[in-house]
């Protein structure tokens, strides 16, 4: 091994050290996975940030704590171990896909829509390991944080490709049992006498949209719970806490036993919401992802959990 490939190769384990300290959070834990004692591991980041010329982490003896230089490089870091692993995965997935593959989700679609499919998954592509999060934090799949995201409504700008999986509308839902004890509304103005479980994100002032007589308008409502997703509120309201309005792959289930029922549909706007899965494209996509993805377009498109 010539000097300059020994270079490159202590660097790439001094980022995979770096890592490795950040995602156990201490010196003893990355000794532990990578086979080495806690101060050789902290003897290798002392050699990292004199190399650089920077602080990459402030120590104190309860937590390490990463400089604004220091998230910098472990985005890096991120992103180069991810194509070295690509990199070294696509030569030996000559035959079947194979490796590793992480995917998040949001928290309800994925225990709904997603969690279900992974199984048929798994049997297609036995060489395949799932590593499967869900979480409404949005993650960053550019820096290496997941292989395949699940992700709703309008896309940001950016480098990653995008593949449509699906829409889902959203309806306005309620119990049997509420509406015998509080009246069915007939109108969207007849909400403000009722109890409306709302979402806790993205509005300072919730709002419901509707069209009536071919006009659109959004009625100001108010009620008693707020939560940060749709099965939540669709439970709530099956359990006749008041009225809802969720994503239908939420309570499609509800709605086809009867626990729930749609009120004012034929005032319901339309408008729905795109789902896409986003991933690294390119002509270096590993096989697996390209296999999930593929997988999730073809299963999801005629799912009754994805209603038109």
């Amino acid at each position: 091994m010539d000097a300059k490939t020994g270079f490159g190769a202590d660097r790439a384990r001094a980022l995979e050290m770096f890592a490795a300290v950040m995602r156990e959070g201490s010196f003893s834990g990355a000794g532990r996975v990578l086979g080495l004692t806690p101060s050789a591991v902290a003897r290798s980041i002392d050699r990292i940030e004199a190399r650089l010329g920077v602080r990459l982490l402030l120590r104190s003896t309860r937590a390490l704590t990463p400089t604004a230089e220091g998230e910098a490089y472990l985005r890096t870091a991120r992103r180069i171990l991810a194509d070295l692993d690509d990199a070294e995965q696509q030569i030996a997935d000559q035959g079947a896909p194979r490796g590793r593959l992480r995917v998040s989700a949001a928290l309800s679609h994925g225990r709904l829509c997603i969690v279900p499919l992974l199984g048929a998954f798994a049997q297609l592509y036995p060489h395949i390991l799932i590593d499967f999060a869900l979480t409404d934090v949005i993650v960053d799949v550019a820096a290496g944080q997941a292989d395949v995201a699940i992700r709703f409504g309008p896309l940001g700008d950016s480098m990653l490709t995008a593949r449509k999986l699906g829409e889902s509308r959203r309806m306005i839902v309620a119990a049997p049992d509420y509406l015998a004890r509080h009246g069915t509304p007939a109108r969207p103005e007849d909400l403000h006498g009722h109890n409306c479980l709302n979402f806790n994100f993205r509005r300072v002032e919730p709002v419901w949209p509707f069209r009536v007589d071919g006009r659109d308008m959004a009625l100001s409502v108010k009620g008693s719970i707020e939560a940060n997703n749709g099965e939540t509120l669709g439970q709530l309201a099956a359990a006749g806490v008041g009225i809802a309005r969720v994503g239908t792959f939420s309570v499609v289930d509800d709605v086809a036993s009867g626990r729930l029922v749609p009120i004012l549909e034929d005032m319901n706007p339309g408008d729905v919401e795109l789902i896409h899965a986003v991933f690294v494209g390119g002509a270096n996509t590993p096989a697996r992802v390209r296999a999930f993805v593929d997988f999730l377009a073809a299963r999801l498109a005629d799912a009754k959990t994805i209603a038109r």
